[in-house]
C-alpha cells in the first residue's frame, strides 16, 4: 500500500476509557486507573512500528484483519490515526510491553511501513 501513516498530535479521548477497560483484565482496577492517569500525562514519544511489535510480542495482524484494514482505509482516506498507549515490559522479569490501546493501528502502520515511527505515550509500570 502506498499511502502513508499520519498521527493526530494527541490520543482520542476514547482511547483512555478503552486502555484501562483492557487494563483491568490483566490487572487491578486501581492499578489500571492509576496508570491511565499516568498515561495522559505521559509525553508523546515515537517509537518503530516493528521495534513494538517485537517487544509487545503481539503477532503482526495481517491487512484484513477486519480493525486492520479499516484502520488502512482512513490512512488511504487521509484520516488522521490516534497515537498509541503503552505500559513498559520489564525485560528482566520477561514482562513484554502491553500495548494498552492501539494494537490494531500498530499492525495497519506495519504494513504501510514498518520502520514507521509512531507516536505513542509510555508509562512504567512500577511507578503506578
Amino acid at each position: 500500500m502506498a499511502a502513508k501513516e499520519h498521527w493526530t498530535a494527541a490520543p482520542d479521548g476514547h482511547d483512555y476509557p478503552a486502555a484501562a477497560d483492557y487494563l483491568s483484565l490483566v490487572m487491578p482496577q486501581k492499578k489500571a486507573d492509576q496508570l491511565v492517569r499516568r498515561l495522559r500525562a505521559a509525553p508523546l514519544v515515537h517509537r518503530k512500528a516493528k521495534d513494538l511489535l517485537r517487544a509487545s510480542a503481539l503477532p503482526e495482524l495481517p491487512p484484513d484483519n477486519v480493525h486492520v484494514a479499516k484502520d488502512l482505509a482512513e490512512v488511504k482516506k487521509g484520516k488522521l490515526l490516534s497515537p498509541v498507549l503503552l505500559v513498559r515490559g520489564h525485560l528482566d522479569a520477561q514482562v513484554p510491553l502491553t500495548v494498552a490501546d492501539g494494537y490494531h493501528r500498530i499492525c495497519a502502520s506495519y504494513h504501510l511501513n514498518e520502520d514507521a515511527d509512531i507516536p505513542c505515550r509510555i508509562v512504567d509500570w512500577s511507578k503506578a
